[in-house]
Order: C-alpha cells, then sequence, then structure tokens
C-alpha cells in the first residue's frame, strides 16, 4: 500500500428535477432539443436519468474540490440556461414539493425498462435525486477497508445534505424522505460485511452467477466500490440546493477517507460497530436531520449533531490543512446556523402560508424559491 496521498482525485454526480416555471410541475416529457442542446455543450458528462423529468450531470476527474465545485457550477449553470430557452429549470432537490410518481414517465432506455419490469411499482416510485461523490482510491483491498470503517459516518453526511422533506404534496416530517424510498429497492442501505476486493468480486460472481444481478452497478449500497472507475461512491447524500453545501459534504467524505487512510498508515483504524446502531443513527438522520441528536457509538451517548460536526472537523483539520480544504469543510457550521435545504423549504412554505396563501400555492413558492437557490452563488455563462 503507497503512502498516505497529499491530494486525491473527485468525482461528483448530481441528479436535478426539471420543472415547468410557468406552473411549477415537474415536465414528464421535456422536449428531446433540451437533452440534445446539453450532451452538445457538455459532452460526456450529462446524461438522460430513470425518469424523463430527471437529468444528471458529472463532474470531470478533479484534482481537488475546489476544481470540482468549479466544474459542477458549470454543469448547473449551463443545464440552467439550456432549459430556460425552453420555459423551464432545473432544481437541485431530492424531492419534488407537489408531483406524484404516477404521471412521471420512465426514459427509454433498455436499461431503465428492464429496471422497470424488474421491479415494477417499486421502481415506478424512484422519483427521488441523489448526490454521489467518488474518490479515487487505486487498492481494491484498501478500497473495502475504508469503505467498512467509513459506513460509520454516513448518518452524519445525510444530515448535513437533507433536502426532501416533501412527497407527492404532503409535509413527511422527515427531513430526508428521499432515503425511504431508496431503501425500498432491494440491495440498498449498508454494504455487505467484507474482508478484501476478492470478497467483493466473489459476491458479484455469486449475484450474477443466478442472474440476481448483471454487475455491480444493481448494488445501490449507501457507499460502495465503483464498478466503471476504481474509487469509492458515496451515494447516502441527498442533493444539496446550494451548491457550496454540497461541495462540503464532499469534503467532508474526502477528508474522512483520508483520515482512515492516515490511521491505518499507523496501524490503527475505526471501531467497526454493529449495522444495527449505525442504523438507528441513519434513521435518526432521516427523520431529524441536523436538528437531532447522533448516538457516539464510541462514548456510547446521544449527542446534538452540532457538537458531532465540531468533533469531525478536528478529526480532519490535518487531512483538511494536506488538501487545502479547510474552508469547505467549516462552511459545515454554517450549514448548521442557517439550515439545510429541507429548512429552508419549510421556511418558505410556513411564510407562504401566513402571507394567505393556500397548501398548493405555498408549496409553489417553494418550488421558485429552489429555482433560485439551485444557481444561487453560480456565475452567469
Amino acid at each position: 500500500m503507497r503512502a498516505v496521498p497529499s491530494s486525491l482525485t473527485v468525482g461528483i454526480e448530481e441528479e436535478y428535477l426539471l420543472v415547468d416555471k410557468t406552473t411549477r410541475d415537474l415536465v414528464s416529457d421535456p422536449p428531446e432539443a433540451l437533452l440534445k442542446t446539453c450532451e452538445a455543450e457538455l459532452a460526456g458528462q450529462v446524461t438522460p436519468e430513470f425518469l424523463r423529468s430527471q437529468i444528471e450531470v458529472a463532474t470531470r476527474v478533479c484534482g481537488s474540490v475546489q476544481e470540482a465545485r468549479a466544474d459542477l457550477a458549470r454543469l448547473r449553470r449551463t443545464i440552467a440556461d439550456v432549459a430556460d430557452h425552453h420555459g423551464l429549470a432545473p432544481i437541485a432537490v431530492s424531492t419534488h414539493p407537489l408531483a406524484g410518481w404516477r404521471e412521471q414517465r420512465t426514459t427509454a432506455k433498455e436499461r431503465y425498462l428492464g429496471l422497470q419490469r424488474e421491479l415494477e411499482a417499486v421502481a415506478r416510485r424512484m422519483l427521488i435525486c441523489g448526490m454521489h461523490v467518488h474518490v479515487g482510491i487505486e487498492d481494491g483491498d484498501l478500497r473495502i477497508d475504508l469503505m467498512n470503517q467509513l459506513t460509520y459516518f454516513l448518518p452524519h453526511l445525510l444530515a448535513l445534505s437533507t433536502s426532501s422533506p416533501y412527497w407527492n404534496g404532503e409535509d413527511t416530517g422527515l427531513m430526508s424522505y428521499r432515503l425511504t424510498i431508496m431503501h425500498n429497492l432491494p440491495r440498498t442501505g449498508f454494504p455487505e460485511a467484507m474482508e478484501t476486493w476478492g470478497d467483493y468480486e466473489r459476491l458479484i460472481d455469486r449475484l450474477s452467477a443466478v442472474g440476481i444481478v448483471e454487475d455491480g452497478t444493481r448494488l445501490w449500497w449507501d457507499i460502495r466500490p465503483s464498478v466503471r472507475f476504481p474509487t469509492l461512491e458515496m451515494r447516502v447524500a441527498d442533493v444539496c440546493t446550494r451548491l457550496d453545501d454540497g461541495i462540503t459534504v464532499a469534503t467532508i467524505y474526502i477528508c474522512l477517507l483520508r483520515m482512515l487512510w492516515r490511521l491505518r498508515a499507523d496501524n490503527q483504524r475505526w471501531r467497526l460497530y454493529p449495522p444495527m446502531f449505525i442504523a438507528e443513527n441513519l434513521w435518526r438522520a432521516q427523520r431529524y436531520g441536523s436538528d437531532g441528536e447522533l448516538i457516539d457509538l464510541g462514548k456510547w451517548g446521544a449527542f446534538p449533531f452540532a457538537e458531532l460536526v465540531e468533533e469531525i472537523i478536528g478529526l480532519v483539520r490535518e487531512d483538511a490543512e494536506t488538501l487545502g480544504c479547510v474552508a469547505e469543510i467549516e462552511h459545515a457550521r454554517e450549514i448548521l446556523a442557517r439550515g439545510t435545504s429541507a429548512h429552508g423549504q419549510r421556511h418558505v412554505w410556513n411564510a407562504a402560508r401566513r402571507a394567505g396563501a393556500d397548501g398548493e400555492e405555498a408549496y409553489r413558492a417553494v418550488v421558485d424559491w429552489l429555482i433560485e437557490e439551485s444557481v444561487a452563488g453560480i456565475t452567469a455563462g
């Protein structure tokens, strides 16, 4: 195993929902010209998603989080500019406040159509978007080892990213309802316990031999080794409406990986805890987000999330300094003070209701806010 690196490559994928700027509803059948123009301007960095009302972007392989931010800003701005020509807008959010899944149309790609045939209504309900962060780790055994340890921190990453409080015109009471829908799919949640890259390959071979999966892309774990790239892919996070919030979540993930790598180089490691306890923390993050308490499994006590964020900042400060991203991890304090997208959406809805709007009008005000916030702070193209 090579020495702990002074830099790590990163790639970020985000999924957006396309809305009509007049009605604020999802566009179940967007014009073909929109995607063709996006593909022409963002060659290889934009793709359709499972539902036609979704679109996905992926940054280039970047050498720093600052480079990733600049590329992601360019992608968001381009999608917004192209969509605007058609009276549409992308919103960086994990669920639409009003839209119903029954009205959506599946993208006509065999992979997606096959998924719908296999999973039926479970797949059709997947009107959700996520953010995936890839970090380059060449050594397969190291990838598996770090994945096992990093699972502990998945609830913390989710709590900082929550953007899905509403579902089908209803306040779910959760800060992240998206994960509730996602975990209805098979082969989701935490990864299986494995010790080596060979264990992972044998798992895929066994599942493939009986026709359960075609390859590792059908393992939709909250963190997984990528099949296409030598990366470890974090998938638990909601899409952050504000670009800088998403970059902070990605940066903390990168710094946590480097911290665990650094411990390993010193013959230390993060303790592995029973999945049930980590699952309890994940539920708390879904339900309460950054407002609640998570269990510190080392101290065995429940602590305010803000205290745990300060501990994480301290844990990874050395790594952030080496990677040149201290400001990005410290932005987590601003997220805590101001709130995540889920907080912002509820604030807008409540303000609209106090001003006399009915429930549906208030949800449309939330969509207006999401349209603006999804490109806030991004220089116009």
